[in-house]
């Protein structure tokens, strides 16, 4: 539960001191809001629970599987061997919202599973996506990059 996890202390939580952890900082500043719809798509046990549950605390909610409306932001996690990547970018934006982002969320280099970056831009670029940030301190395991449809003037 939601209000469980923000008790709990640990790199998603809040410090007794009132502080924000790092990582919850950093999840504050890569676009995740209180009240926001997030879908999350390839987990696996191999995931940073500590990312997922600052990301639950920030959002003041649980991250959803299988949305029944349009959701705000979709966080991916893709591994090598999941496949194509740019199935996988296509696919996290049947339900995303028009105004929504992705977080695609890779091994880093030297990892087991690493996703050449190439593949992910192209991936993007196929999508319609603009890749718009990398944030690699969201995760000791994990890469971040932040994809988002090109603004309309």
């Amino acid at each position: 539960m939601a209000g469980e996890a923000s008790s709990a202390q640990g790199a998603g939580s809040v410090k007794e001191s009132g502080e924000m952890s790092p990582i919850m900082e950093l999840v504050g500043r890569s676009g995740f809001t209180a009240g926001m719809v997030v879908q999350e798509l390839g987990w696996d046990d191999d995931v940073d629970d500590d990312l997922r549950l600052a990301i639950e605390n920030t959002i003041d909610g649980e991250l959803i599987e299988d949305a029944v409306e349009a959701v705000d932001t979709v966080l991916l996690w893709w591994r090598e061997d999941d496949g194509d990547v740019t199935d996988g970018v296509v696919d996290a934006l049947t339900d995303l919202d028009e105004k929504g982002f992705v977080w695609v969320l890779t091994p880093k280099v030297g990892r087991p599973e690493h996703v050449d970056p190439a593949d992910l831009s192209e991936a993007a670029t196929t999508a319609g996506l603009s890749r718009t940030s990398t944030a690699a301190n969201l995760s000791a395991d994990w890469t971040a990059v932040k994809l988002e449809r090109p603004r309309r003037r």
